[in-house]
C-alpha cells in the first residue's frame, strides 16, 4: 500500500514537472511575439487577458470542470490576490521589453526564482539542502552574467534601460508563484479564468483604444497568440503543476524560460553572446542539472521505504 501511494505521488510529480517544463519553454518565446504586436504594455496585457479569459472559459465549459469546482472564500480571495500580482507582473515585463532587449529583460526578470526560494523557505518552511542552495546561487550568477549589467551604472541610467521594470516584474512574479502554490481546491481553469478576468477589469481604465486602430493582420496574430498560447495554455499548465512541486524545483525549472529566449534570440535575431553571457548560459544549465542529481543518501532512504 505504501509503495502504491509513493508511486502515485511520484507519477503526479513527474506529470507536474513535465507541464512546468512545457509552460516555461513556450513562455520563453513571449518576448519575440510581444515585439510583433506593436502595442504598448497596458494594451497588450489587456488583450492578453481578454483572449485568455475567452479561451479558458470555453475550455472550462467543454471540460465540464465547472460542475466540480469546490468554491471557498480562502481560495477565491487568494486566487484574486494572485491575479492582481500576475497582471502587473505582465505589465512590467512588457514594459521592460519596450525599453531593452529581450535577452537582457528576460534574464533580469528571472532573478525571480531567487526571491521565490528565499520567500518560500520562510513562508512554507521548506528546508533547503546545501546542494539546493549552491544550485540556486549558480543559476543566479548565470543570470547576472547573461544580463551583462553594468553594475557601476547609476539608478538614473538603469531606469530607462528597462532593468528596473524587469526587476519589478520579477518581484511580482515571486509573489504570484508563492500565492499560486497555496491554491489547492480550485481547478487550473477556475484559477486562471478568475485571474485573467480580474485583469480585464483592472486594466480597462488605463486602455487607449486608438492603439488598436493601426494594427496589421500580423500584429493581431501575434496579439492573439500571446493571449491564447502564452497566457491561456501556459497558465493552465503552470498553475496545475504548482501544487505538486516544491519551491526549489519550481525555482530551477523557470530558468528554462531565459534559456529558450536566448536560444531564439540567437537563431532568429542573430544575437551572439559575449564571453560573460556564454559563461552565464553554462552556469544556468549546470545549476539545473545539479538540482536533479539525487544524492546517494536519498537513494538509500528510498530503497529502505520500499522494503
Amino acid at each position: 500500500m505504501l509503495t502504491q501511494l509513493q508511486s502515485k505521488a511520484s507519477n503526479k510529480q513527474s506529470v507536474a514537472t513535465l507541464k512546468m517544463v512545457i509552460s516555461m519553454i513556450i513562455f520563453g518565446s513571449i518576448g519575440f511575439f510581444s515585439e510583433h504586436t506593436n502595442l504598448p504594455s497596458f494594451e497588450l496585457v489587456f488583450i492578453r487577458c481578454l483572449c485568455a479569459t475567452l479561451f479558458l472559459g470555453f475550455c472550462w465549459l467543454i471540460s465540464g470542470q465547472y460542475r466540480n469546482e469546490k468554491w471557498n472564500r480562502k481560495d477565491v480571495l487568494q486566487t484574486l490576490a494572485c491575479g492582481l500580482f500576475l497582471v502587473f507582473n505582465w505589465v512590467f515585463l512588457f514594459k521592460s521589453f519596450e525599453e531593452t532587449s529581450v535577452t537582457v529583460a528576460i534574464s533580469v526578470y528571472h532573478l525571480a526564482p531567487v526571491l521565490v526560494l528565499i520567500l518560500g523557505s520562510i513562508l512554507y518552511k521548506e528546508k533547503m539542502s546545501l546542494k539546493s542552495v549552491v544550485s540556486i546561487i549558480i543559476c543566479f550568477l548565470g543570470t547576472v552574467f547573461i544580463s551583462d549589467i553594468d553594475l557601476s551604472a547609476s539608478l538614473g541610467k538603469l531606469m530607462p534601460s528597462g532593468i528596473v521594470w524587469a526587476l519589478a516584474a520579477a518581484l511580482f512574479y515571486a509573489f504570484t508563484t508563492l500565492l499560486g502554490k497555496g491554491i489547492s481546491n480550485l481547478s487550473p481553469y477556475a484559477t486562471t479564468f478568475l485571474q485573467t478576468g480580474l485583469g480585464i477589469l483592472i486594466l480597462i481604465p488605463f486602455i487607449n483604444m486608438e492603439a488598436f486602430t493601426h494594427l496589421t493582420l500580423g500584429n493581431w496574430i501575434a496579439v492573439v497568440a500571446t493571449g491564447i498560447i502564452h497566457t491561456g495554455i501556459v497558465y493552465l499548465l503552470f498553475f496545475d503543476s504548482l501544487r505538486f512541486l516544491s519551491t526549489k524545483v519550481i525555482s530551477i525549472l523557470v530558468f528554462l524560460d531565459p534559456a529558450v529566449a536566448i536560444l531564439l534570440d540567437t537563431i532568429i535575431t542573430g544575437f551572439h553572446p559575449n564571453l560573460f553571457q556564454s559563461v552565464g548560459i553554462v552556469l544556468i544549465f549546470s545549476g539545473m542539472i545539479l538540482t536533479f542529481i539525487k544524492s546517494k543518501k536519498y537513494i538509500v532512504k528510498k530503497k529502505e521505504c520500499k522494503i
